[in-house]
């Protein structure tokens, strides 16, 4: 029976991913800390004999006698804030783990001759675009020391680091470069702007727009996202960088109209100035992820956004 570590596996990502995965009958291991994930993504696995939780931070932790030198199949760096509200609440934590907390998870990989190492890296490290839609190859146009830096240069040197282990000492590393992602599990208050304008909405509160809402976004699914990161892991693409997302984009301004649509909601859209080094556009060129893992986004996001909102209303009551 595989063997799998997730850092960050409470997270709204982490939480679903554990949840695939157990259902495929893996041994997991989960480190998270709670710094912005919640208890309550994981509470539902605890009565299952093959989730084994650990409530550490990763930076301090000696992993060696954390996990008693167990030889993991796959091992999936998830663990950093994700969202703009919350890595500009933790920047340096959020440079950290994906600096030191990388480092720490390669060398634990490379001690203990575990197989497969996959770091969860972002669309964020390709900046504000100059290319569209965005190809692994496209190198990013990064502010290295705006607000979003803590992020951006920590997901660009995690993959650098990862990609030096694996010149050096031949690591079997992979690369997901995730894009907007949305589904439950979210929280209510992580600043992204599908929950954002969802709990607004389902409170008949202001719709708020940072900017004049014809930048763009594609918005996957997570049980979509889930699959690609279940196939970074089985599908032979050892050194490989791929994107994962959707590739439907869609004017920021059009989606606040969508969910007031489809929840019904009083709310009024308001706009507010745009937040500092915001993104124009952004959008994943598929053609890799296609190519070697046979994997495209299936759920719609009229589907995925109906998914999101029920999740919503139970969870939070709104």
């Amino acid at each position: 029976m595989n063997k799998i570590l997730i850092t960050g596996g409470a997270g709204f990502i982490g939480s679903n991913l554990v949840d695939y995965l157990l259902k495929k009958n893996f041994q997991i291991w989960v480190i998270d800390n709670f710094l912005t994930s919640s208890p309550e993504n994981i509470k539902s696995f605890y009565h299952n004999p093959r989730f084994h939780f650990i409530k550490k931070n990763l930076i301090t932790t000696d992993l060696q006698k954390t996990f008693d030198y167990t030889r993991f199949d796959i091992v999936y760096h998830l663990a950093s804030p994700a969202s703009p509200k919350k890595y500009a609440r933790y920047p340096i934590e959020t440079l950290l783990v994906n600096s030191e907390g990388t480092l720490k998870l390669l060398e634990y990989v490379k001690k203990t001759q575990s197989k497969e190492f996959i770091y969860a890296s972002s669309s964020e490290i390709y900046g504000d675009p100059l290319i569209h839609p965005q190809t692994e190859d496209y190198w990013g146009n990064v502010n290295p020391v705006g607000e979003r830096s803590c992020y951006n240069e920590g997901k660009r040197f995690g993959e650098a680091l990862c990609l030096a282990y694996l010149r050096k000492y031949s690591l079997d590393i992979r690369i997901a470069r995730i894009f907007n992602t949305y589904g439950p599990n979210m929280e209510k208050d992580d600043g992204r702007v599908i929950s954002n304008f969802i709990v607004q909405a389902l409170q008949d509160k202001l719709l708020t727009i940072y900017g004049d809402g014809q930048q763009t976004r594609s918005f996957c699914y997570v049980t979509d996202l889930v699959k690609g990161l279940y196939l970074m892991a089985i599908k032979p693409v050892k050194g490989e960088v791929i994107n994962l997302g959707n590739d439907d984009e869609r004017k920021i301004i059009e989606m606040a109209k969508f969910i007031k649509k489809i929840t019904n909601s009083k709310s009024k859209i308001v706009f507010k100035p745009p937040s500092k080094d915001d993104p124009k556009k952004r959008k994943p060129n598929l053609d890799k992820a296609y190519k070697l893992l046979h994997w495209h986004p299936i759920i719609s996001l009229e589907e995925g956004l109906n998914l999101t909102i029920n999740y919503f209303r139970k969870r939070f009551y709104l």
